[in-house]
């Protein structure tokens, strides 16, 4: 065949996949007209796992599993905002990282709200200006957000999902060569985790300019065609700064948590996480009791962090735990029941770390 014949071979396969994705659409717009009559959730991670749980089962390739998975995200954020339009409040600014980890799960139509705070991200879904919150919570390098624990502590906010991305940082830049480069912008952060890179360059000596973000990095190398900034892909294209080199991170395996709340809970998929804050008397041995009823019960713990249980409140702790498992099923419903006192449920969700 030829190249004018190959291409109209994918234009014929084009045309089918367009019937195809509006066929989809109809089917999904009854469904959110259910939802909508029984006041169900419209997000549901558990049923969208099934989906491409099955798809990867049927699949004969090419195509890997990242692909599927990264096409068929954004066919379900594309059919969510058919069936309700999608508000999701995130910790800005534009460009953050929070910001790619929210359009990775929420896709490009829904309208996204950056906010410049945690507290304030809660807050929009509690006042209902948005649907859903997307926050970090942990990153395999610099630990647990506290901020994000203490807001689950003070709110009623569920996680409904959890996310982790890989942590890339992208050197962008305006200038047409490396050596027409005069200054750097970005965070603290970012200069620290791409020592090597800055070293390896010859770009050690030149000045770096720190700010608040790696986003208002990108913005300023827009604006100033003799610097360079250090930023995330998603800010660099949405300043539309070229990127010289990406990856520059010294820790290729730097990764950050993000969860996705909202006021629904989750029905079971079959392999969930369940997340928690317990609070505990304050003597001796009351945490290894109340671990050992979850050893009791052959519930696998994931995580455990301690964390102040408020201004006011001295040396008192929450303990966040994450384990394996929905709080219906049995086994672990009795735990909730014997724990009552003790226990803030934050939410059972597709377990995906």
């Amino acid at each position: 065949m030829t190249l004018d014949d190959l291409r109209k071979e994918i234009d014929r396969i084009d045309d089918r996949l367009l019937e195809l994705l509006n066929e989809r659409i109809d089917v999904v717009q009854k469904v959110g007209e259910l939802k909508h009559k029984a006041g169900s959730a419209i997000y549901r991670p558990e049923r969208e796992k099934a989906i491409i749980e099955r798809l990867l089962q049927n699949n004969k390739g090419p195509l890997t599993e990242a692909a599927i998975e990264a096409i068929f995200l954004e066919i379900f954020a594309v059919a969510r905002n058919f069936e309700q339009p999608q508000r999701v409040a995130y910790l800005g600014p534009e460009g953050s990282f929070t910001h790619q980890a929210a359009e990775n799960r929420f896709g490009a139509m829904s309208e996204y709200i950056p906010l410049h705070s945690i507290p304030a991200v809660f807050k929009a879904v509690h006042a209902d200006r948005a649907r859903f919150a997307v926050v970090p919570i942990e990153n395999n390098t610099n630990g647990f957000v506290g901020e994000t624990l203490d807001e689950l502590a003070r709110t009623d906010l569920k996680i409904v999902a959890e996310l982790y991305m890989a942590i890339h940082h992208s050197f962008v830049s305006k200038a047409q060569h490396r050596h027409q480069i005069k200054r750097i912008y970005s965070k603290d952060i970012a200069f620290n985790q791409c020592r090597n890179f800055l070293l390896d360059h010859e770009l050690d000596t030149i000045e770096y300019i720190p700010v608040e973000s790696t986003a208002k990095a990108a913005r300023l190398a827009a604006e100033d065609h003799e610097s360079a900034a250090i930023c995330s892909h998603i800010a660099a294209k949405l300043y539309q700064v070229p990127i010289m080199f990406e990856n520059i991170e010294d820790n290729h395996r730097n990764r950050t948590r993000f969860i996705i709340l909202s006021d629904f809970e989750n029905a079971p998929s079959g392999s969930d996480k369940t997340s928690i804050l317990a609070k505990l008397s304050d003597r001796p041995g009351s945490l290894y009791e109340f671990l050992q009823s979850f050893h009791e019960a052959n519930v696998n713990l994931k995580k455990i962090e301690s964390r102040p249980a408020g201004e006011n409140a001295g040396f008192d702790y929450w303990f966040y735990i994450d384990f394996e498992g929905h709080r219906d099923e049995p086994h672990i419903r009795k735990l909730f029941e014997k724990h009552k006192e003790a226990i803030k449920y934050l939410g059972s969700y597709v377990q995906n770390g």
